[in-house]
């Protein structure tokens, strides 16, 4: 449950947001028009459909019509997510229309390859922390997250998806080497998305089949300060019973975790699997919009 409002505990909370906001809206910001913009390559979403406009067009500045855009994305937002993704993602789009007025890093890459990594990456990085927020910055990800939440759809995956169509429209005004060079930028972006959206959710869960299993469970509890599982097995050769450890640990407590067994016993087996997100207590409570 998030903090009440009235408390310092919530005033934190709400600063923690607004931060992963601005530090996620300078970072497209940088990426945006340090990369994208001097090389003629279009960004995904709204930011991209911006840029088009502004190619075509030549005013006003690709902000401007990014805050104008932005405006029927707030109203899905508003009816579609909850009031609180509302006003973050209102925060999050007025930082980020901001930070592309302000943000103007002169980089000066002439390869456009080298503007491709870096400006997909600054941009992937930008999306993916800000996400990690209670809002967003605004533009197709308000869309993103409906879907998600009603369907499960990975918001990178959908952002991909919407920027095909971007692209398909930037063949009209723009030359074939330009919209081939937006594509391996958005794809860089959307890669670095994911990664930053699962980064912070991974964890590795180990499976532990040894006689000393009490040994093995009390050592996970008093020195690893996780909790544990007892699981019953059987062998499939001998069917005799075994018991089954089953623990979830972070990614540096894992090395923690093999030495810890093996000093208990030597013979044991141990299954290490990766996974996706773990919610639940002591890992990540389940995100609410």
């Amino acid at each position: 449950m998030d903090p009440a409002p009235g408390d310092r505990q919530y005033a934190m909370f709400v600063l923690k947001n607004l931060l992963l906001l601005a530090l996620g809206a300078v970072l497209y910001a940088a990426g945006f028009n340090g990369f994208a913009l001097p090389h003629t390559m279009l960004a995904g979403g709204i930011s991209g459909l911006s840029m088009l406009l502004y190619y075509v067009l030549g005013v006003p500045d690709p902000a401007v019509w990014y805050a104008l855009l932005n405006v029927p994305l707030y109203v899905l937002g508003w009816i579609g997510v909850s009031r609180r993704f509302f006003w973050y993602s209102l925060a999050g789009a007025g930082m980020l229309t901001l930070c592309l007025e302000l943000v103007r890093p002169a980089m000066h890459v002439a390869d456009p390859v080298l503007a491709v990594l870096a400006g997909g990456a600054l941009m992937g990085a930008g999306l993916g922390i800000a996400l990690h927020s209670m809002g967003s910055l605004g533009g197709t990800d308000i869309i993103a997250i409906l879907v998600f939440q009603k369907y499960g759809f990975p918001v990178g995956r959908f952002n991909f998806l919407v920027n095909g169509f971007i692209l398909g429209a930037g063949l009209v005004v723009l030359p074939l080497h330009a919209v081939l060079y937006s594509l391996a930028m958005i794809f860089v972006c959307s890669a670095t998305l994911e990664y930053f959206l699962g980064v912070f959710n991974q964890r590795k869960m180990a499976l532990i089949i040894s006689d000393k299993y009490e040994c093995i469970a009390e050592s996970i509890t008093t020195r690893l300060h996780r909790g544990c599982t007892l699981l019953t097995g059987e062998g499939g050769f001998t069917h005799s019973p075994k018991k089954v450890v089953l623990a979830v640990v972070n990614n540096i407590q894992i090395k923690r975790l093999e030495e810890l067994v093996y000093t208990q016993d030597p013979r044991a087996f141990m299954i290490t699997l990766s996974t996706s997100t773990v919610l639940g207590e002591g890992f990540l409570k389940r995100k609410t919009y």
